[in-house]
């Protein structure tokens, strides 16, 4: 089998928007749900969507299902195999978190039992792709990316490769697409 990634990329428009999300926040899985949404208003021809993992240390395991997502994101279902992990963890974001960030059910659960946890969920088979090395590159990438362009918080919002403060979570996708696409008068 030979590597290949694909992009968290939907939409095919000259207008950008990428999203820094880490899985298992409460506000990066509000996000997520709405990106479809977002791409319908918009115009998959208007707008182009990229999802960037920004792995957060307080979400414990976010190191490990950031690295399942890019890992399932090279299989032959490339990008829908990462949709639907992530989608998995969203759908069950409180059973792969910690209470206050410390303590909780999680305390024993050892990072194969969390990938096993994500292939039930997802149906998704990770263990072969999980442990390639070139997942490693693919995650570091990632790291670095946000890095280079000052992302602290998820979800943070790019637009045409600028941050854009002016987008929340909490914003309707009606919302989103008055930010992205200004009516002129």
């Amino acid at each position: 089998m030979t590597f290949q990634l694909s992009a968290l990329e939907w939409g095919a428009g000259p207008k950008v928007l990428e999203v820094f999300l880490e899985p298992t926040c409460p506000f990066s899985v509000k996000t997520l749900r709405k990106i479809p949404d977002l791409l319908q208003l918009a115009g998959q021809d208007r707008l182009t969507v990229r999802v960037r993992l920004q792995s957060q240390p307080w979400h414990m395991f976010s190191g490990v299902i950031v690295r399942a997502i890019l890992a399932a994101s090279s299989l032959d279902e490339g990008r829908d195999a990462a949709l639907a992990v992530m989608t998995a963890v969203a759908d069950h974001r409180e059973e792969f978190e910690f209470t206050d960030h410390c303590r909780g059910p999680n305390m024993d659960t050892t990072p194969a039992d969390i990938l096993q946890r994500i292939e039930v969920y997802s149906g998704v088979p990770l263990a072969e792709a999980f442990v390639r090395p070139e997942v490693t590159a693919v995650v570091k990438w990632h790291a670095r990316y946000g890095r280079q362009n000052g992302i602290h918080v998820s979800p943070t919002f790019m637009v045409d490769g600028l941050i854009d403060p002016a987008f929340s979570s909490g914003d309707s996708v009606d919302e989103w697409g008055d930010k992205l696409f200004p009516v002129k008068d």
